[in-house]
């Protein structure tokens, strides 16, 4: 339950992250038009106080909903933002004021954050607050009701912001299905592949080591010298481990990450690796929902990097530790072992696999000396997800 709350949370905050860029922009664009207005056609004697009001306030609102991730969500927030943008309006003493389409902006967070149902009375609530601002402000006659040039204009600036809303609420719903099929076609290309390695591994390689390991079993150990029974005995006890390790591979092959969090799987790996081994594993920090495909490599590289420090590193104790940070997600694995020897640790091919996977996904591996100098030290760095829509 508390990884579902976790996910659920990061997925919010990356709809949050791509809609306030067009909160951003929008808002920029607004006020300039304003102030240029304002400036260029002075209508009041309001209108210096208005231009300093919407130089100071577009700032600072674009601050606060930014350093504060709560008030991206907290329709009071919103609220208050649309009620000061319609004040600029109100100020104006016209309802067809420069501040209009300032106003508009406000509407960008509740129309993409809310739910389709409650996004939409958003907007006719707006529109029913505007509507008052516009009975209250100076230049809206009586006669504005029997002139049809002025009932469409007012017709129409009512109506915009209910087409705004539902427009990017739909735009929403649309881009969140659109991430969900991919992510779907992503889980079930990367279960295929893993399902066709596996088969490989199984019904092929496996097969063969299996009978290379009875051929050399069957063979005379009576007439080997004891440097060729040494090295009878080294080629068996190799065979024995990579079928080991083959079937290894193949379960988590056949072993589908079924969109669980990363942190949640590496904390499974890490109590069986510790029943199985003598060091201790702790596993610290989250990390947010990731696409199937970078999800799949990263616990991979994870995986084989815990696996590595059990088997080689002669160590004691095993962080895991996981961050989550603006300018991107760290995942790394530390040991106090013995450290690398000058070659590799594994013969190599684990390293250049865990450097393959990192390459896949557009993440930097870095693999060296652990804390201190001590032991190793595998550190994953991954870009943010909320980088594409």
């Amino acid at each position: 339950m508390t990884g579902r709350r976790t996910n659920s949370s990061a997925l919010r905050a990356l709809r949050a992250h791509r809609w306030f860029a067009l909160l951003s922009m929008t808002r920029l664009f607004g006020a300039l038009l304003a102030i240029v207005l304002l400036v260029a056609q002075r209508v009041t004697h309001e209108d210096p106080l208005l231009v300093l009001l919407t130089a100071v306030w577009t700032p600072v609102s674009l601050l606060v909903l930014r350093r504060t991730e709560a008030a991206r969500w907290a329709p009071a927030v919103w609220a208050v933002d649309g009620l000061a943008a319609l004040g600029l309006v109100l100020l104006g003493g016209d309802w067809r004021s420069p501040f209009y389409v300032f106003a508009l902006t406000t509407l960008v967070l509740p129309a993409t954050s809310l739910p389709w149902r409650s996004a939409v009375p958003w907007g006719l609530g707006f529109s029913g607050v505007y509507g008052v601002v516009a009975l209250l402000t100076k230049k809206l006659p009586a006669e504005t009701l029997t002139d049809t040039i002025r009932l469409e204009t007012l017709a129409t600036h009512l109506f915009v912001p209910v087409v705004v809303t539902t427009t990017l609420a739909y735009s929403s719903v649309l881009l969140e299905r659109l991430r969900t099929a991919r992510a779907e076609s992503e889980r079930l290309a990367l279960q295929s592949e893993r399902q066709r390695i596996a088969w490989e591994l199984h019904d092929s390689a496996k097969q063969r080591v299996h009978a290379a390991h009875l051929m050399l079993s069957a063979m005379d150990h009576d007439g080997l010298d004891a440097h060729g029974q040494g090295l009878l005995d080294g080629a068996l006890s190799e065979l024995r481990a990579t079928t080991a390790d083959m079937e290894t591979s193949v379960a988590e092959l056949r072993t589908p990450l079924d969109g669980r969090p990363v942190d949640e799987l590496l904390r499974e790996r890490a109590t069986e690796l510790t029943l199985a081994g003598v060091a201790r594993i702790d596993v610290a920090g989250r990390l947010p929902t990731l696409p199937p495909l970078v999800a799949a490599h990263a616990y991979r590289i994870a995986a084989e990097a815990l696996t590595n420090a059990v088997r080689h590193a002669r160590c004691s104790r095993i962080t895991v530790t996981l961050a989550d940070a603006p300018g991107g997600m760290r995942l790394e694995i530390a040991d106090d072992g013995v450290g690398m020897p000058a070659g590799g640790r594994g013969g190599g091919h684990g390293l250049r696999s865990m450097h393959g996977r990192a390459e896949t996904i557009g993440a930097h591996l870095h693999i060296g000396p652990g804390p201190g100098g001590r032991g190793t030290s595998v550190a994953l760095a991954l870009p943010h997800p909320g980088g594409s829509p």
